[in-house]
C-alpha cells in the first residue's frame, strides 16, 4: 500500500501553514448561482445511475471536480435510498476513503448509496484546512445532482468523514443544515476560528455521532470541541456507559431535537475504529464506526425532528 495512506493529515502539515490556512476556511463564495455551478437536470454522460461504483466529473465554477458514486446491489431509480456523503483525509481521494471506511460493503449489506468527493489537491477547505475551494457549495450540488439524477432520499442524508473529512462534516452541519440529517465525524473536531464563535452552530437540527482516540495528538481539541457543540444547543448528556477496551460512550439530548453521541477510545490513535482494512483503519479498535454510524443515521432523518 503507498506510504501516502499512511500519513496522518494534520502531522503532515507544517504548523506554520497550518496558521496560515487558519484564516482562509470561510474563503470562496457559496455561489450556486453562477453559470458553472448550476447542477445539470440531466445526467452526465457517465453517470448513467445503475449498481456499482461510477466516477463522475462535474464542472464546479470553472473547475473540474470528480466524485465517485456506489450504488449496491439491485439499485433501480425506482426507490429511493438514503445517501452517505464520505469525506477523505489530507493528503488522500475517495479511493482512500473507500478503503479505510469499508462503506461499500455496508452500503450492499443495507442498501444506501455513498458518494465520494475528492478534494482539491487532495483536501477539503474544512475547519482548520486544507485549501481554499468552496467545498461546502460543491458538495451542496453533487447532494442536489445525486437527489435528482439518482433519486436520492433527501430526507435521509448523511455525512461522514475522517480528520479532515471529519473536520468537514461540522462545517456541512452548520453551513448546509437542511441538507443533512445527521453527521459522523471520525477522528475528526469542531474546531478552528470559525467554530469558535458562538453563533457558529447549525440552524436546524442535525445529530452528531462521533469517534475520538485518547492516543490521538489532536484529541483534546476535538474532546473541546464536541462539548462545545453540546453546550451551544443546549444538550444534556447522561452517564458514561463503559465498553470493552475501556471504550466510554455518551449520549445528549439536545434542545433543537437533536442528539449527540460520542465514543472515546483511549487506546485509539487518529484512525478508524474498525473500518475496511485501509492505512487508517484501527480493527483492534474493540467497536467498528461503520456499523455503528450506519444504525445511528438509520434512526434519524429530517422528517423525524
Amino acid at each position: 500500500m503507498p506510504t501516502r495512506r499512511a500519513i496522518h493529515p494534520r502531522s503532515a502539515l507544517p504548523l506554520a501553514l497550518a496558521a496560515l490556512l487558519l484564516p482562509l476556511t470561510a474563503c470562496g463564495s457559496d455561489d450556486g448561482d453562477t453559470p458553472d455551478a448550476r447542477p445539470s437536470k440531466k445526467p452526465a454522460a457517465a453517470e448513467v445511475p445503475r449498481p456499482g461504483d461510477h466516477k463522475v466529473t462535474l464542472l464546479w465554477k470553472g473547475e473540474k471536480r470528480v466524485y465517485t458514486v456506489h450504488a449496491p446491489p439491485g439499485y433501480t431509480r425506482n426507490e429511493k435510498l438514503p445517501l452517505v456523503i464520505a469525506m477523505h483525509p489530507y493528503p488522500a481521494d475517495g479511493k482512500d476513503m473507500a478503503e479505510i471506511s469499508g462503506l461499500n460493503t455496508k452500503a450492499d449489506e443495507e442498501n444506501f448509496l455513498v458518494a465520494y468527493p475528492d478534494g482539491v489537491n487532495r483536501g477539503f477547505n474544512a475547519l482548520i484546512c486544507c485549501g481554499t475551494e468552496d467545498d461546502v457549495g460543491f458538495i451542496r450540488t453533487l447532494t442536489t445532482r445525486l437527489t435528482r439524477t439518482w433519486h436520492a432520499d433527501p430526507s435521509r442524508v448523511y455525512a461522514t468523514g475522517i480528520s479532515n473529512g471529519g473536520d468537514m462534516t461540522y462545517k456541512l452541519a452548520v453551513e448546509l443544515p437542511d441538507t443533512f440529517a445527521a453527521i459522523a465525524p471520525v477522528s475528526g473536531g469542531y474546531l478552528g476560528t470559525d467554530a469558535e464563535k458562538a453563533s457558529y452552530m447549525p440552524k436546524t437540527p442535525v445529530s452528531v455521532i462521533t469517534f475520538i482516540g485518547g492516543l490521538d495528538e489532536h484529541y483534546g481539541g476535538m474532546d473541546a470541541g464536541i462539548n462545545t457543540w453540546q453546550k451551544r444547543l443546549s444538550c444534556e448528556p447522561g452517564g458514561p456507559r463503559k465498553l470493552k477496551n475501556n471504550i466510554r460512550r455518551t449520549t445528549a439530548d439536545c434542545r433543537d431535537g437533536s442528539d449527540v453521541v460520542v465514543y472515546r477510545l483511549p487506546e485509539m490513535g487518529h484512525s478508524w475504529p474498525g473500518g475496511g482494512g485501509g492505512s487508517m483503519s484501527d480493527p483492534q479498535a474493540g467497536i467498528d464506526a461503520t456499523d455503528l454510524m450506519w444504525e445511528f443515521f438509520e434512526s434519524h432523518s429530517k422528517k423525524a425532528y
